[in-house]
């Protein structure tokens, strides 16, 4: 019922931070971040990631008790979602399967495993729904999109998707357009980068941005075959140290040892050559990755969504509009608010615009 009030709890557990938020419908009511020590974190090292549960339920509840927040009047308790299985976009309830893929972790050891977990215990407390809301996972890839050029070795969609729907969706509705009707590309720009295509309400391509794609500030994005072949048989490294200096230690940090755009523009300003030419070279493979995704649309783009931390620079801004405005209108939403997603995601479940989807 839309003219009902719903308190709904958010929680979204980092590496080193767990936020929670309680909203009254879209309204946040209080937020906070609760900041892990580095010594309170080595007591996880090398353990699966839920063992870190107890200790976090124990500063959640701490908090929650603080704010005085009453369990029984939560209408739903919604936690980031983690590296589940490939899924359509939407609300999932939190079930036995979700729990046991989690626990698994077959796709990989995240902080954002921790969500449904969390989700589920406080839930029982509150006696209301958990859920979660468009994990990474998301995948509503159509067959061709899936082919890598290499039989055996399938593109993975793997994305922001949880920032991505939401930004789409506010932008539909800010335009009195249904999600649906329009064709968009979203380009998700912070430390890791995802572009997107969406058409007829499904992501229909993305780039994956733990290994494709544009560089970023600390992520290397596409790079060359044979050359990263080469780096892998030259036995310098291990397979650790390769990951970590493509997905940690790549990008703008390897070209000039800063992983702050803040510093980059401050540097380009200086007129400093490298970082002027690292700086371009970024936003002209972020240009094409969007221009690859207009090919994917056949050419017919409603709008182009510019969105994550880097949007906070103009300058950021100002570069990519200048080259892609010929493709669409360029709309621009700074930052992600990754909390008022997943509230949103649970709120349109409550007032019965969208209904809960049960993960299989």
């Amino acid at each position: 019922m839309i003219n009902s009030t719903y308190k709904i709890l958010v929680i979204n557990p980092g590496s080193t931070s767990t936020k929670l938020a309680v909203f009254a419908n879209e309204v946040p009511v209080f937020t906070e971040t609760l900041r892990h020590s580095d010594v309170e974190m080595a007591s996880f090292a090398n353990l699966p990631m839920r063992a870190q549960l107890e200790f976090r339920l124990e500063k959640i509840l701490a908090s929650l008790r603080a704010h005085e927040v009453d369990m029984q009047s939560l209408a739903a308790i919604v936690g980031r979602g983690g590296l589940l299985k490939p899924l359509a976009s939407g609300t999932y309830l939190v079930n036995d399967h979700m729990l046991d893929d989690l626990r698994r972790a077959e796709r990989g050891e995240h902080a954002s495993n921790l969500g449904a977990f969390i989700a589920h215990k406080l839930a029982a407390e509150a006696q209301c729904p958990a859920c979660i809301v468009d994990p990474v996972s998301v995948d509503e890839w159509p067959p061709v999109a899936r082919l890598s050029g290499l039989a055996g070795m399938e593109r993975e969609c793997l994305s922001h998707a949880l920032n991505t729907k939401a930004i789409a969706k506010r932008f539909a509705a800010e335009h009195n357009q249904n999600y649906a009707d329009l064709r968009l590309i979203v380009a998700h720009l912070g430390s890791g980068i995802s572009i997107s295509a969406h058409e007829n309400g499904n992501m229909i391509d993305v780039t994956n941005s733990r290994e494709e794609g544009a560089f970023s500030t600390e992520r290397a994005g596409s790079l060359p075959v044979m050359k990263l072949v080469e780096l892998c048989f030259s036995g310098k490294f291990s397979r650790q140290e390769i990951e970590t200096k493509i997905f940690r230690e790549g990008g703008i940090y390897s070209y000039l040892g800063t992983k702050a755009l803040e510093e980059v523009l401050r540097r380009k300003h200086a007129r400093d050559e490298r970082a002027q030419l690292v700086f371009t070279a970024m936003i002209y493979q972020i240009s094409k990755e969007i221009g690859a995704m207009a090919a994917a649309l056949a050419g017919q783009v409603d709008a182009i969504l510019l969105t994550g931390g880097m949007m906070h620079a103009h300058e950021v801004e100002s570069a990519l509009k200048k080259r892609l405005v010929w493709i669409a209108p360029v709309f621009s939403y700074p930052g992600e608010d990754e909390m008022q997603a997943l509230a949103e995601g649970a709120l349109r479940v409550l007032r019965g615009e969208e209904k809960a989807q049960e993960y299989l």
